[in-house]
């Protein structure tokens, strides 16, 4: 592919992704959720609507940001009996965006030592065993982050060639429109990769932050992480 090819491509991603969807007509009502961690001390991590809770499984704590608060998760560890956390909802159909578009994300903080091999920030389902799959993910010791839909055979993902493990907060955002997915680092579009329109991310898991799960190898997330989002169109 020529640069300039490449570039034109690039661009009608960014264009496509700008563009407001809206849920077709009879179709699903449109949703939109968002985690801040400023609620913490009730128990249960809410949502701003109040509608989807999620349980810490593990010993999470929670730090000041600004006005507010955000998690911190266990810094990374190699050996041992390493800590496990993560937060976990229900199960909720309405939370499987299907073949419509879809925003997810976080703001995370990260330093070189929080880098490892897997760090899962936010996920729906898994790219294995048939059950497809939405993510948000720091993975590698370069600290690149990356977005991920995966359908029962095929796996996509977009990479951002930016480091973000770096002391400092950044704002990560996936999109996934029609036939392209696209990674978002600080308001600016990092990476687009086309998939097919007719992927479908159905499964029955609940919605995850800081890992698949608490066994061993949950690609557990080391660092802080605030306003965590998803929004079906």
């Amino acid at each position: 592919m020529t640069r300039r090819l490449a570039v034109l491509l690039f661009g009608a991603a960014s264009l496509l992704l700008a563009a407001s969807a809206q849920p077709a007509q009879g179709g699903p009502p449109a949703l939109s959720l968002r985690y801040t961690f400023d609620g913490w001390w009730h128990g249960s991590v809410t949502d701003v609507t109040g509608r989807y809770p999620l349980q810490a499984r593990g010993d999470l704590e929670y730090v000041r940001r600004g006005e507010g608060w955000a998690a911190r998760f266990p810094p990374r560890c190699t050996e041992g009996d390493c800590p496990r956390v993560i937060l976990e909802g229900t199960p909720a159909p309405e939370l499987n965006p299907g073949t419509r578009g879809v925003r997810f994300g976080a703001s995370v903080l990260m330093t070189a030592a929080d880098t490892g091999d897997g760090a899962n920030v936010v996920q729906k389902g898994f790219s294995t065993g048939g059950v497809t799959q939405l993510k948000l993910q720091v993975d590698g010791r370069a600290g690149q982050p990356s977005c991920v839909v995966a359908s029962k055979t095929t796996i996509y993902r977009a990479v951002a060639r930016v480091n973000v493990a770096d002391g400092r907060w950044h704002a990560l955002a996936c999109f996934r429109s029609g036939r392209w997915l696209a990674i978002e680092v600080d308001g600016t579009q990092r990476a687009a990769v086309t998939m097919p329109p007719s992927v479908s991310i159905v499964n029955s898991e609940p919605l995850r932050i800081g890992g698949k799960s608490v066994s061993v190898d949950n690609d557990q997330y080391a660092g802080q992480l605030d306003d965590v989002f998803l929004t079906i169109d």
